[in-house]
């Protein structure tokens, strides 16, 4: 719809006067301002208030909106957002309906997916195998099949969830074989705010994620769970991805049982959420034993969000549904408008122009072609929505990536950004700072310009550029990719990185004995100069796999970044001290392009081995490993700052820029670690640093797409 009040176009005839609406002209296309996109929201107090009135028209209809909430961008088809251009088109409004629409007074005033019992989306429930009904009803029954131990496929805002009851191990058991997910947590979905009090430790940050109108799973620290989440449901890790009910038929559905529910995307794992009815039956009927469904289609699948409170501050771990396509605003111009790609993991895709950054939903892991086809619809339907043709192309420096070979294939003039030059920019502009700062991006790996793999740098960055100052020493990845998958691999390689004697005589070894000495040689192998299935590595991230494997924490995972979670999750709390490891002192010149000093990793991976020895406890060891980790960034930053850098308040050194390095920015998914970030940020405001760190989008890859494209943006500008 037009919004005007102004002069009448030309051939319009005299003006009305005042404010008036008047239809939009779906031929005016991209013409003048866009409507905005909205996120979907959680049901409001008032419409709940109605869903539980007994004399309200639309009691216990499960579809129930107003302007305030309900669905949005996972039904818009295009805009501007009018109902002929949602999944709403096919519901005429009734007469009741149709007044409430169109009352300026009312509250559900041009809300477009107004509808009620007689003329809305209507509830269904099919069991997938024979059943005797014991209900007509469709909530009725779906509770029962809960009730009873089975899988319930429900469809959400954005998608299919399955659905067990959370206490119910075996259910639990049965959902995890079925959806081919080992070990990676469920999210839980709680009744009310009262029950997460119940069972989760809150701050006050962690209650307004729960009950805001973008409604995100939140992480919490669980205290009073036994009896009501089986362990089964986030097995490994201390916390807990809670959520509260965001659609009128969550609210109905959880009000008939007897406790939390398990709600986990509906999909196969590694393969996006399923989101159209004949896709949702032929890929969840072998894994549900019901669906309960509706007739309101989904346009634009969306994954639930994720957040958690660091300290008092929202900070987000996936973008997505409450959250997208909401813009980022941005303290500097875009002036050509960029699409950025965004990574392989945890893909999202950005569109920036202005003094905006619109980005996608979680998209996934770009690792099928099912999640291909959701990164190519996303990105037409973002340029569709905002009117905006990108001029540029970003995307990441890997080769293989799909998200790179999907960018160079466009007839666009594209620019590559190293993997953590985005981290870096990312969190710049997640803070609106332009650089340059002292960045520090940790994270499981990406591609360096010298062919190895990155993931423990130090680097002096701004949103154009950036210098490697720093890194962990490299060592092999026995295998490539086996060894993210096998950390007992990345053992074997730090081991004989470190020069431990008898490194066969360890737990390790001993465990993985008929291939502990192939790999070994294989190993040995990538310290040639042409190394062979063991390319070279700096990551922080297969740090942590090495050490998770050599305390017998875990020798193979299922999901990304297991190993570390549960070596945090053992960390004894407390202070126990440090391993030796002392940065290495900078000169006063640079260090070759693409160099870096070199970190002693193998100091760490020597101390882990000597406690081994002395039998100490891996809860000890698992502690001092972070501490030490922790003190070496520190110590590291502080040594960059004083000596390379020219100390507080001092110009740079030649071929840096002259700006005081009293800023420290961190980023990548090893920041996800609540321990060690916590560490490094203490520890770098005690040596008189200022930290930037996210919040508006996540440290993890999900936020690489906002860093590329401001990356793309400022290299733009300088050579104009």
């Amino acid at each position: 719809m037009d919004v005007s009040g102004g002069p009448a176009p030309p051939g319009a005839g005299p003006a009305a006067p005042g404010f008036r609406i008047a239809p939009s002209d779906p031929a005016r296309g991209g013409a003048g301002p866009r409507t905005r996109v909205c996120a979907d929201s959680a049901t409001c107090a008032d419409c709940l208030a109605e869903l539980a009135d007994p004399a309200d028209r639309r009691y216990r209809y499960p579809f129930i909106n107003c302007t305030n909430c309900g669905p949005r961008f996972t039904i818009i088809r295009d805009v501007p957002y009018d109902r002929p251009a949602t999944t709403m088109a096919g519901f005429r409004m009734c007469a009741r309906c149709r007044a409430e629409y169109d009352d300026p007074a009312d509250r559900r005033f041009h809300a477009q997916p107004v509808c009620c019992p007689d003329c809305g989306p209507t509830l269904r429930f099919r069991p997938t195998a024979a059943a005797s009904p014991t209900s007509d009803e469709p909530l009725e029954r779906a509770a029962g099949l809960l009730r009873g131990g089975g899988i319930l496929a429900v469809k959400g805002l954005g998608g299919y969830h399955l659905a067990v009851l959370a206490a119910d191990g075996s259910a639990v058991a049965t959902l995890r074989r079925r959806k081919h997910r080992d070990a990676k947590p469920f999210a839980v979905m709680v009744r009310d705010l009262a029950t997460a009090e119940e069972m989760c430790c809150l701050d006050p940050t962690a209650r307004l994620l729960l009950t805001g109108r973008r409604r995100p799973i939140v992480l919490v620290e669980r205290c009073r769970c036994a009896g009501r989440v089986a362990e089964a449901v986030a097995p490994g890790t201390g916390t807990l991805g809670v959520m509260l009910p965001y659609t009128p038929l969550h609210h109905l559905l959880l009000g008939l049982l007897p406790g939390p529910i398990v709600l986990t995307s509906g999909n196969i794992s590694d393969e996006p959420i399923v989101y159209r009815d004949e896709e949702a039956l032929a890929a969840l009927s072998p894994v549900a034993d019901g669906f309960l469904a509706h007739d309101r289609a989904i346009h634009t699948r969306l994954d639930d969000s994720v957040a958690r409170s660091v300290r008092g501050r929202e900070t987000l771990v996936r973008r997505s549904r409450g959250y997208a396509p909401e813009p980022l605003p941005l303290p500097w111009d875009v002036q050509r408008p960029v699409l950025a790609c965004g990574a392989e993991l945890k893909n999202t895709v950005c569109l920036a122009a202005g003094r905006r950054a619109y980005l996608s939903g979680h998209i996934g892991d770009l690792e099928n072609h099912e999640t291909l086809r959701s990164f190519v619809s996303g990105i037409d339907h973002l340029r569709r929505l905002f009117d905006i043709p990108p001029e540029l192309v970003a995307h990441d420096l890997h080769p293989e990536y799909l998200s790179t070979k999907w960018a160079l294939e466009q007839d666009l003039p594209v620019v590559g950004v190293q993997h953590h030059h985005a981290h870096i920019a990312s969190c710049l502009a997640d803070n609106g700072h332009p650089g340059p700062v002292l960045g520090v991006a940790f994270d499981g790996l990406g591609f360096g310009p010298d062919g190895t793999l990155w993931g423990g740098e130090f680097l002096w960055a701004d949103l154009a550029g950036f210098t490697r100052l720093a890194h962990l020493t490299p060592v092999p990845m026995p295998g490539g990719v086996a060894a993210i998958r096998a950390p007992w691999r990345m053992a074997a390689a730090h081991l004989l990185a470190a020069g431990v004697a008898d490194p066969d005589r360890l737990a390790v070894a001993r465990r993985n004995a008929d291939r502990w000495d192939a790999v070994a040689a294989l190993a040995r192998s990538g310290a040639a100069p042409s190394p062979v299935g063991a390319p070279l590595t700096s990551s922080v991230g297969r740090l942590f796999d090495a050490v998770a494997a050599l305390v017998g924490v875990r020798d193979t995972i299922t999901y990304e970044g297991q190993a570390a979670i549960e070596l945090e999750r053992i960390a004894a709390p407390g202070d126990y001290g440090r391993y030796p490891a002392s940065p290495p002192l900078p000169g006063g010149s640079l260090p070759p392009s693409g160099a870096g000093l070199l970190l002693p990793g193998a100091d760490l991976i020597r101390g882990v081995v000597d406690d081994l020895r002395e039998r100490v406890d891996p809860t000890v060891i698992a502690a001092r490993f972070h501490s030490t980790l922790a003190g070496l960034t520190i110590d590291t930053c502080a040594a960059l700052r004083d000596s390379l850098l020219g100390g507080p308040g001092a110009p740079g050194r030649p071929g840096l820029p002259a700006c005081p390095a009293g800023t420290v920015a961190l980023s990548g998914g090893v920041f996800g670690n609540l321990r060690l970030l916590g560490e490094i940020m203490d520890g770098l405001v005690d040596r008189g640093f200022t930290v930037l760190t996210h919040s508006r989008v996540p440290c993890n890859d999900g936020g690489i797409s906002l860093g590329q494209a401001m990356v793309a943006n400022a290299r733009g500008q300088q050579r104009t």
